[in-house]
């Protein structure tokens, strides 16, 4: 296969390590926007991409980016692009999901409607057809339209790549994996570093901590809608890319992640997610309210998402419990903090200037990673 473009979408406000992400993969990057970055590659790294990547949402294939403000300039762009190179005769395609940002063209199901259309009447006259079985694989398109120009591409990944397959035991909100895997590769931590989680939940931050300890590539146990593809990709670069993330695994290591929770019922949640994942001897889960947060060890990391309070009568706990975390941070000798939150005074409350504050959207809500960086630790030989 040709060299193709392929976007990523991830989080708006990390798409920095994204970047990162695919360069370390080895690809060239064409272009980073908000939300989403735009990189080079072939079969294989669609493979690779896939299965790699901690930090995108998905993988697409960008077949085309047009630009347009009526139905009609819509219509023709997407006609004139070669569909032929990547959906076959028998292939089930669809629109599944349109979104417009700042554009004359609003209506989401409209332009779902008519890129349909046009891909049908483009791949009538190649095929010479009036009919499609479409008993074929799978190939969802998305088009996203922002000040009047469309990207239009094909969703290689199908569920989102936050769906790493571990996390089946969940609690209320909890934050998302590829969003987790994000915040601690915004830190310095690495696998010599002690992690706390106070908040752990289900357990995603230090799952997601050990899964990068041991160099665990988080798509290995899961499927991906390109898989079905064969008229584009072998089925031996799937098999290669596996094989190259199995022979990078190293999960002998020796390392401090520890999570802690006030309800017994997510700890438990969190060390089955934590066997799923294939980490559960790298974590070590506990029961413990914060006000137990203590560690003899100096150097260490925080990283966690505490209660932001979206209900009224959980918004009177915050200013009590963003204090205690104040305190309890104090009391950790040379240790470092990392707290997502939607809380406006979480910094004020807690009595300490952060570093840094990057605002990041979970979703449509919008969030602050308050980073509070230690000093780092002596190097080893020196006092």
């Amino acid at each position: 296969m040709e060299k193709l473009q392929l976007v990523a979408p991830c989080h708006f406000g990390v798409e920095s390590v994204l970047k990162r992400e695919i360069q370390k993969l080895g690809y060239h990057i064409v272009k980073v926007e908000d939300g989403r970055v735009t990189f080079e590659g072939d079969a294989l790294a669609i493979c690779r991409a896939n299965i790699f990547l901690r930090t995108a949402e998905r993988i697409m294939i960008q077949v085309g980016r047009i630009h347009a403000t009526t139905y009609d300039q819509l219509f023709e762009g997407t006609k004139a692009l070669e569909w032929e190179k990547f959906i076959p005769e028998d292939g089930k395609f669809w629109v599944k999901k349109a979104s417009t940002v700042k554009s004359k063209l609003f209506s989401p199901s409209d332009i779902q409607r008519i890129v349909k259309k046009a891909i049908v009447e483009k791949l009538k006259i190649k095929y010479d057809t009036d009919w499609f079985s479409e008993k074929g694989a799978e190939y969802p398109i998305r088009v996203f339209f922002y000040k009047d120009e469309a990207v239009i591409a094909l969703d290689t990944s199908g569920e989102s790549l936050h769906k790493r397959g571990y996390r089946k035991n969940t609690a209320k909100a909890p934050i998302s994996e590829t969003l987790a895997a994000a915040l601690i590769m915004l830190t310095p931590w690495n696998k010599d570093r002690i992690l706390v989680d106070p908040f752990c939940g289900c357990g995603t931050f230090p799952i997601e901590a050990a899964m990068i300890a041991a160099n665990i590539a988080p798509g290995m146990n899961r499927q991906f809608t390109a898989e079905q593809w064969t008229n584009l990709i072998d089925k031996k670069r799937w098999y290669a890319a596996i094989n190259e993330a199995n022979e990078q695994i190293c999960d002998d290591i020796k390392t401090d992640i520890q999570g802690y929770d006030i309800d017994s019922e997510m700890i438990e949640f969190s060390r089955k997610n934590a066997e799923l994942a294939g980490v559960e001897h790298l974590i070590h889960f506990q029961t413990r309210p914060l006000s137990k947060l203590s560690h003899s060890k100096k150097y260490g990391f925080i990283i966690t998402n505490p209660p932001y309070g979206e209900r009224l009568e959980e918004k009177e706990a915050l200013k009590p419990l963003y204090e205690q975390i104040g305190r309890k941070y104090k009391a950790l000798d040379d240790w470092s903090a990392f707290i997502i939150t939607s809380y406006d005074n979480a910094e004020k409350d807690m009595g300490i200037k952060a570093t840094k504050n990057r605002k990041i959207y979970n979703g449509m809500l919008k969030t602050y990673y308050y980073q509070f960086m230690g000093p780092k630790p002596p190097k080893k030989g020196k006092q």
